[in-house]
């Protein structure tokens, strides 16, 4: 489902999905229709405008949050840095990304977010970063939680931080999707955090997985 207040980016949205036989988008809504529309149509993934000017996009995504069987929900955005962004994520959103992605990158992104992985748009996530730094205090105790995580579980964590879903994961480690989900909750719970999404950024923030990409290919 695509919910934005512009008629013409439901309608492009709409026939680039469309366009693949493995995706079908159920329905497009404005943000004050967005709700009603979701508890009817019961998607599975939500494209969400993160500014409009009837209902904002937050308000949208904190409504759908609480909703049984919520379907699991990107922010849109035109904008390369985003203010709302941050509060997004935290708020549950898994992932963003901009509304001039390619179209045939577009389709690979709705699977994946299907799948469980997180989206995080390349150019509006290193904007994202490098306009929120961390203090060192903050980053020397994201240290101290990455210090907790197993071997193992620093090797879900950079997939995770890759985008990767719990099935591709374990194809990509040799582990089975269930075992993957248990090491994903364990990093969540030495983070304090409650997504995958938190998760990734944290790391990609304070620059704690760099050297070990390679190691969770091996």
């Amino acid at each position: 489902m695509v919910v934005d207040d512009e008629a013409l980016v439901r309608s492009g949205f709409e026939l680039i999905l469309g366009a693949s036989e493995d995706i079908e988008v159920v329905a497009t809504a404005s943000g004050g229709e967005a709700v009603e529309t979701v508890r009817r149509e019961r998607p599975d993934v939500v494209l969400l405008d993160i500014r409009m000017p009837d209902v904002d996009g937050l308000t949208v995504l904190r409504e759908l949050r609480t909703t049984p069987d919520a379907p699991v929900v990107a922010m849109l955005t035109t904008f390369d840095a985003d203010e709302y962004i941050l509060t997004a994520l935290h708020s549950g959103a898994a992932g963003f990304l901009l509304k001039d992605t390619e179209p045939e990158q577009l389709a690979h992104l709705v699977r994946t977010l299907a799948a469980g992985g997180v989206v995080l748009s390349p150019k509006a996530s290193r904007t994202l970063l490098h306009s929120h730094p961390r203090a060192g205090a903050a980053v020397d105790e994201d240290a101290a939680r990455v210090r907790l995580l197993t071997a193992r579980e620093r090797d879900v964590l950079v997939l995770v931080a890759e985008g990767l879903s719990n099935a591709d994961i374990g194809a990509r480690i040799h582990l089975g999707a269930g075992t993957v989900k248990d090491h994903v909750s364990a990093i969540l719970t030495k983070f304090r955090v409650s997504s995958r999404v938190q998760a990734a950024l944290l790391v990609q923030r304070a620059g704690l997985l760099d050297g070990h990409a390679q190691e969770a290919g091996r």
